[in-house]
């Protein structure tokens, strides 16, 4: 599907490893992806002007949701859910997404395609520039006083005579919209709703994730 821009929804249930058919042990990340509810299509001849679908997972309690959420999953004829995003397609893929149905894993992936994962990384609070940006220190030796974990000079002399803007500082780390590209399908569980990825995926476990194929495989 080297051509395809569809994708769908999961939480992220944790690491493990599996062995290939070669023998070789694979790291991979579990991606519980279940049903996918499909609460709005857009397409590029009506009046939103592109072809999108919106995907949510996870029923949420509607007390929880003001009127206009509310009268949107009405409209759509869905249960509220959780988790909501909205998902560019080929417009040929739309048939893919029945109009407030659902959709599993198998309808979309299939072992050996590619895929980027959109999730937001673990949050740090404030972090120095150390843990930040891997600074190395300051020198340990006599005559150096509460200056170890410093980030040392920020200033650039007379001209132009200001920090510049994306200067390596203290601050708060984590917790931004982290995608990782080019990841692969190395099994389906269609039974469990089970997606097993290569390699690592943003954020903690239980946390949401956006699955798509990939733009640059």
């Amino acid at each position: 599907m080297a051509n395809s821009k569809s994708g769908l929804l999961g939480r992220k249930v944790g690491m493990t490893q599996i062995f290939a058919d070669n023998g070789d042990v694979l790291a991979v990340t579990v991606i519980e992806i279940g049903s996918n509810v499909v609460i709005q299509k857009k397409s590029a001849d009506g009046a939103d002007g592109y072809n999108a679908v919106q995907l949510g997972i996870a029923e949420q309690k509607p007390q929880r949701l003001n009127k206009p959420q509310l009268g949107h999953y009405e409209k759509a004829g869905v249960a509220p859910q959780k988790y909501v995003r909205e998902i560019r397609i080929l417009a040929a893929e739309a048939a893919k997404y029945p109009a407030a149905g659902t959709i599993g894993a198998a309808d979309i992936f299939t072992v050996g395609d590619a895929v980027d994962v959109i999730g937001t990384s673990k949050g740090r609070g404030f972090a120095g520039v150390m843990k930040r940006y891997n600074f190395a220190g300051f020198i340990r030796t006599h005559g150096t006083h509460e200056f170890f974990r410093h980030g040392g000079s920020i200033g650039c002399r007379l001209t132009p005579g200001h920090v510049f803007k994306g200067k390596k500082m203290p601050g708060h780390m984590g917790a931004k919209r982290i995608t990782v590209q080019n990841l692969s399908v190395v099994r389906i569980d269609s039974e469990k709703g089970l997606m097993y990825l290569t390699g690592g995926v943003p954020g903690p476990n239980g946390g949401y994730v956006t699955v798509r194929h990939t733009t640059r495989a």
